[in-house]
């Protein structure tokens, strides 16, 4: 309703609309349980970009949210920022509070650029079945290598020439939902175009995704884009086709899982935008089942564990509270290992937690006869399959 007044009349945001859409995690759970259907995911993605154009933010935080935005989409200088964390850490007390969540969400290493996230092709080195693109992504490439490796393994493995197309990054979504319409777009618009000529040239079966808040913004392109003359076409095209990682590896059917000895127990956390922005509930989890881990669901999954984007960097003290919900009700099943299909989840989850957290790709990998995940090295009798 605030949203409806302010739109509909029409007026500048002010203070309190604004802060109830900051506090928003835009979790989208009010549109899996609304019995009326609100369409709240675009209506809010409206209402932030008014408050965008509408709204004079203080000083300190207009410029932080602008760093953020600036910095986190584009891989080298989010690599530069984290290794400039790391070094400024013991600084941490006397810089000003809102780089207080920054420092604790840093990680204490940072990996290399991986060779996987430049532009080529994969050959599938099985009988080939399918073409699919990989949207190797933006944060994701500085902080956890590992699963781009995986999910190139595991699909070439079974059957799959991986392209990552010369031209695409960040998907957009981090401006886009806070509310930086037009770059947000300008992101989106050069990947829509570099996935186009794939499609026109040697086609794509699908467009693949392994962080589930990117895969809900890229099928929602066509949205995006449906009133564009140029682009509207194309993106409708590159939203028909996408996926996440997990919807593909249905299709390619998982062979019998070849892990000697023991496996451990596996708790799934679902994040926000796969089980409420793309409607994928049980598939992770069948899929771990099939290759033969031992599953659990969490308790009160369906609740946020705080990532949500640059929420538990805007938004510390609410996320940390929703984290150690999360983590009291992880604790609760007594699990060996937590898997997650979106980074921003595996880094907020295991920032409060020494059970390991791995993509549920990079099991899935493991399981069909990739290496044992780095993120696996502290438990015992885990082997590699030869």
């Amino acid at each position: 309703y605030l949203i409806k007044e302010m739109l509909e009349t029409g007026r500048p945001a002010d203070v309190d609309t604004v802060k109830h859409l900051d506090r928003c995690l835009t979790c989208l759970s009010c549109m899996t349980t609304c019995p009326s259907g609100v369409d709240y995911m675009h209506l809010v993605d409206h209402a932030r970009a008014h408050v965008t154009k509408t709204y004079a933010r203080p000083l300190g935080e207009r410029w932080f949210r602008r760093l953020l935005a600036g910095v986190i989409p584009n891989p080298r200088l989010f690599r530069l920022a984290l290794l400039g964390a790391r070094l400024a850490r013991p600084l941490a007390g006397v810089l000003p509070k809102r780089f207080a969540a920054l420092f604790a969400l840093a990680p204490k290493v940072v990996p290399a650029p991986s060779p996987v996230d430049r532009p080529q092709t994969f050959a599938a080195t099985a009988p080939k079945r399918m073409r699919v693109a990989l949207l190797s992504g933006c944060a994701q490439t500085v902080l956890d290598t590992a699963i781009n490796e995986a999910t190139v393994r595991l699909l070439t493995r079974l059957g799959a020439e991986v392209v990552v197309a010369d031209g695409v990054g960040c998907c957009g979504s981090l401006e886009h939902h806070m509310g930086e319409t037009d770059a947000a777009h300008a992101r989106a618009a050069r990947n829509i175009v570099a996935w186009s000529r794939e499609i026109d040239g040697a086609g794509l079966d699908a467009i693949v995704v392994t962080t589930s808040g990117c895969g809900t913004t890229v099928k929602d392109y066509g949205h995006m884009f449906r009133n564009d003359p140029k682009l509207a076409v194309d993106a409708a095209r590159v939203s028909a086709i996408a996926r996440d990682v997990t919807e593909v590896l249905a299709s390619l059917d998982l062979p019998a899982a070849v892990v000697p000895g023991p496996r451990p127990r596996v708790a799934h956390h679902s994040a926000c935008s796969m089980q409420h922005g793309q409607k994928i509930t049980t598939l992770p989890m069948e899929l771990l089942a099939t290759a033969g881990f031992e599953v659990t669901a969490i308790p009160e999954g369906h609740v946020c564990c705080g990532s949500a984007g640059t929420y538990n960097i805007l938004q510390p003290e609410l996320a940390g509270r929703l984290r150690d919900r999360k983590l009291a009700n992880i604790a609760s099943v007594s699990p060996d290992v937590i898997a997650a299909g979106n980074i921003g989840c595996m880094m907020q989850i295991g920032s409060g937690t020494a059970t390991p957290i791995v993509h549920t790709v990079e099991l899935l990998d493991w399981a069909t006869g990739g290496p044992v995940p780095v993120g696996l090295s502290s438990l015992p009798h885990l082997e590699k399959v030869s």
